[in-house]
């Protein structure tokens, strides 16, 4: 059901709007958070260490999916503030074709590029099969996620975000049926893992585009709508790229921070896999609520209610902040219960590994959090240099001071210290842009 962001108590429409968003980031994550399990659980702490190893690799795949989606859904959103809905339209279709054609490029460069890539990262001999097996498999399955993408950033833009939590809530649910099913029953390994994850993003992915096309036509244009409109696509790359470049960056500090971990062995990667998905089930849950924020902005900057986007980040701010208490106590104190779910008993130097990083990271989820929420507000009133200034900044302090600390403990502890100093960092930047730019708009 779509929905008008731009009326209502300003705390109580947010929480309505993003409460859904954020459990619908809870079983997206459970994709990844699934396959780690049952390949560590199942096949082996290879077989963890293979698939935490080509994760950081996708994540450059979902880097474009996701600018994608924010394009489309950040015009998309100031179009239904401003009721322009034959423009809306026409921003939807274009965003559908230019999304197209990245998605097949990318295909083509991963299906040729993967090899390469593992072995620039350093991958040790006995993962690289089976990380690149897993790759391989991902590859076909990219027009799903950029399309799937696609047409949750529709739903967001239209106030709706219940839709995609229906849709992964099932989905992510069969995916961890399937996933055992394939390693346990058919003994597939490491690629019954990449081909479960294939199948429920496939049928996920079909299911929302139906689901928006209907929704779309029931919304009634006042003229034609053209399919494609060079004007919109240049509003939406404005939004698209720093966003692809963004994530994209994030993604290559990431992979080179990853270079770093393998030098140090498949156990250490093994528990750093782990943990880092209990560490991304958190950082993309705030994103998400943070890109909620955004289509909160965009609806509001479309009706030129100025006054309710300052009051969003308010809000923003209190929903985030509640959010991190149980995370951070949870990773702290159960930490070791919960990477246990992903390796045995015996992984001793995975487990610790696993346990050192959350514990080093967790308390600092108040300050990520803070940063993404004001960077939800830029990107919703297309402050994109800002946004990138204070993103680039995070990316390359971590990966600068990843480099730095590990050659001076001589350990991977020193890695994971450099999380903390470029959130917090960053975040006094985003939140100084922040106030900066809402200044101009009352």
């Amino acid at each position: 059901m779509n929905k008008d962001l731009t009326v209502g108590k300003t705390d109580t429409v947010l929480w309505k709007f993003c409460l859904p968003l954020f459990g619908s980031i809870v079983f997206q994550q459970m994709y990844n958070i699934a396959d780690s399990l049952v390949a560590g659980k199942f096949i082996g702490e290879n077989a963890l260490a293979a698939v935490g190893n080509s994760y950081e690799i996708t994540l450059i795949f979902i880097a474009f999916a996701f600018g994608c989606n924010m394009g489309c859904s950040i015009i998309v959103s100031q179009l239904y503030g401003a009721k322009k809905y034959s423009r809306l339209k026409t921003a939807v279709s274009t965003s559908c074709i230019s999304s197209g054609i990245v998605c097949g490029l990318l295909m083509l460069i991963g299906l040729l590029g993967c090899s390469p890539l593992l072995h620039m990262i350093h991958t040790p001999e006995n993962v690289f099969a089976d990380s690149k097996l897993y790759l391989d498999i991902y590859v076909w399955g990219l027009p799903f996620v950029f399309f799937y993408n696609i047409s949750t950033g529709i739903f967001s833009a239209l106030g709706d975000s219940k839709t995609p939590f229906y849709f992964l809530a099932v989905s992510s649910t069969a995916n961890i049926a399937v996933d055992i099913l394939f390693v346990k029953a058919f003994d597939m390994g490491v690629a019954g893992v990449a081909w479960a994850t294939f199948i429920c993003q496939g049928i996920s992915c079909i299911l929302a585009v139906i689901t928006v096309l209907k929704r779309l036509n029931n919304i009634k244009a006042d003229e034609k709508c053209p399919l494609f409109d060079w004007e919109l696509e240049k509003k939406i790359a404005k939004i698209a790229i720093p966003s692809i470049l963004q994530q994209s960056f994030i993604s290559i500090g990431n992979i080179m921070i990853q270079s770093v971990i393998n030098s140090f062995g498949a156990s250490v990667m093994a528990g750093y896999s782990a943990a880092i998905k209990l560490n991304n089930l958190v950082i993309t849950s705030f994103s998400t609520i943070g890109n909620g924020i955004s289509n909160f902005t965009a609806q509001n900057l479309g009706a030129k209610q100025f006054g309710r986007i300052k009051e969003g980040f308010k809000a923003g701010l209190k929903m985030v902040w509640l959010f991190c208490i149980p995370f951070c106590l949870l990773y702290i104190l159960l930490g070791k219960t919960l990477l246990l779910l992903f390796m045995e008993k015996g992984s001793t130097e995975a487990l610790l590994t696993g346990q050192q990083f959350l514990w080093i990271v967790a308390p600092f989820y108040f300050v990520v959090s803070a940063k993404l929420v004001a960077d939800g507000i830029l990107r919703g009133i297309g402050a994109m240099w800002q946004f990138m200034v204070a993103t680039f900044t995070d990316l390359i302090l971590r990966v600068v001071l990843a480099f730095v600390f590990s050659g001076i403990t001589g350990s991977a502890l020193g890695i994971w210290c450099a999380w903390p100093v470029g959130w917090s960092i960053a975040m006094v930047i985003s939140v100084c842009f922040y106030h900066r730019e809402s200044r101009k708009l009352l």
